[in-house]
C-alpha cells in the first residue's frame, strides 16, 4: 500500500483531531439552541403520530376529507421532524428515535378542537418564546428552520379553523359540506408549507421553487 505514507498520514491524523473537537466545540457555542431543536424533534415527532390517529379516527366516522387534512398536517410535521433532525446531526448531536406516544384519539369532533388549540398555542406562545431563547446563539439555520416550522403551523391553524367553526351544533352539517368537496392538500417537502393549491412561483414560506411540492397521498 504504497498511497499509505507520511504524507497521507499526517492530514489523516490532524482530521481525528479536528472532527471532534468541532462538534464539541459547536455543543459548547449552542446548549440552548440544541436544547431547542431537541425538544422541537420530540414535539414535531410526536405530532405526525397523533395526526395519523386522527386521521385513522375519521375514517372510522366516514370523513374522509377530515382525515385527509390530518395526514396533510402529519406531513407537514415530518418535514419539520426531518429539518430539525438533520440540524441537530450536523451538530454532533446523537438524535435517537422517538417511541410511537401511546394513546387513543377521541372523536373527531373533539380532535379537530384539541389540534387547533395546540396549534394556536405554539404560535401565539411557543414559537416567539423559543426565537427569543436562541436568538442569542445566532445559529442561523436553526433560527430559519424554526420560522419555517412556526409559519407552516400558521397555515395548520387557518385550515383547522374552517373546520373548528362547525364544531358546535352545526358540525354534522358542516361536516357533510367538507365530505362533498374536491380537496387537495400539498406540502413543501423543505420548509413543511402546507397548502391546497399549488403557489404560482414560489413557496410563500421558504421561497424555495414550486417543484418542491409533494401532492400528499390518502390512506384508506
Amino acid at each position: 500500500m504504497k498511497w499509505f505514507n507520511q504524507k497521507t498520514l499526517l492530514p489523516l491524523l490532524v482530521l481525528l483531531f479536528l472532527i471532534p473537537a468541532f462538534f464539541v466545540g459547536a455543543q459548547f457555542k449552542y446548549p440552548k439552541t440544541i436544547y431547542v431543536l431537541q425538544e422541537r424533534y420530540a414535539d414535531e415527532m410526536h405530532a405526525v403520530h397523533k395526526y395519523l390517529a386522527y386521521a385513522q379516527q375519521g375514517l372510522s366516522e366516514d370523513y374522509p376529507n377530515i382525515a385527509y387534512l390530518f395526514v396533510g398536517l402529519s406531513a407537514s410535521e415530518s418535514v419539520h421532524a426531518r429539518n430539525f433532525k438533520k440540524l441537530l446531526s450536523d451538530l454532533g448531536v446523537e438524535v435517537k428515535e422517538i417511541p410511537k406516544p401511546d394513546f387513543k384519539a377521541s372523536s373527531t369532533k373533539e380532535n379537530l378542537r384539541h389540534a387547533t388549540t395546540v396549534e394556536i398555542e405554539e404560535i401565539d406562545r411557543e414559537y416567539p418564546r423559543l426565537i427569543e431563547h436562541i436568538g442569542p446563539e445566532k445559529h442561523e439555520a436553526a433560527i430559519r428552520n424554526i420560522r419555517y416550522a412556526w409559519q407552516a403551523e400558521e397555515q395548520h391553524r387557518d385550515l383547522l379553523k374552517k373546520v373548528l367553526s362547525g364544531t358546535g351544533i352545526f358540525f354534522g352539517v358542516l361536516a357533510k359540506r367538507i365530505e362533498k368537496t374536491d380537496v387537495q392538500f400539498f406540502v413543501c417537502q423543505r420548509c413543511g408549507s402546507i397548502l391546497t393549491e399549488l403557489p404560482e412561483d414560489r413557496c410563500p414560506i421558504c421561497k424555495g421553487p414550486v417543484a418542491g411540492y409533494k401532492e400528499v397521498e390518502r390512506i384508506r
